[in-house]
């Protein structure tokens, strides 16, 4: 079946529903990057993100009739799908090795690749180092919401949507992370 040029997520859905194999290639190349930059947040490798997001768009062929358009929006779904499948994933590898998932990992991992980068000055490298310290300080449903903005570009909507908070509590949440960002690196420069 051909697409129209740009159809909406929902339209994409009601044709996955149908079994249309060209909306679900349609909706990944929409969207596979943001939820692999989910499943990687929360995984902390390349190798089990990408594993996530097949499993999601698997998911979301097999489960399209169960999206509810009135809850939240097809990117919010999809985010909240790789998010908990990656989750169980850390969960397993846990429970494999005995310990006990933390679900708020990813962002210090994805800073750390980051400070990785040998073409950095002493300068960034400083920057970065000092990005990630501040970063742990925050409490871990601040730096959550944090990677959510900034890193996976998710809207404070799409995030409270996600987090199923309030879109007041997730904004407050950024707004108040940034500010104790600010305070933290203003008051640790060499």
């Amino acid at each position: 079946m051909v697409l129209p040029a740009d159809p909406p997520d929902e339209e994409l859905l009601r044709r996955i529903v149908r079994k249309d194999a060209e909306a679900v290639r349609a909706l990944y190349r929409r969207h596979g990057r943001m939820v692999f930059g989910v499943a990687r947040a929360v995984l902390g490798t390349d190798a089990e993100a990408e594993e996530v997001t097949q499993d999601v768009f698997l998911r979301a062929w097999d489960k399209a009739e169960s999206y509810q358009p009135e809850k939240a929006k097809v990117v919010t779904w999809l985010a909240r799908i790789a998010r908990n499948r990656a989750i169980d994933v850390l969960r397993q590898g846990a429970a494999r090795e005995g310990r006990v998932a933390d679900t708020g990992a990813g962002l210090e991992q994805m800073v750390d690749a980051a400070a990785q980068d040998p073409g950095l000055s002493t300068e960034q490298a400083w920057r970065r180092a000092a990005v990630r310290a501040a970063m742990e300080r925050l409490a871990p449903e601040q730096r959550r919401a944090l990677s959510l903005a900034f890193l996976q570009g998710l809207t404070h909507r799409e995030i409270a949507e996600l987090l199923e908070e309030p879109l007041g509590t997730v904004k407050t949440r950024i707004r108040d992370a940034l500010h104790r960002m600010r305070d933290i690196l203003e008051g640790e420069r060499p």
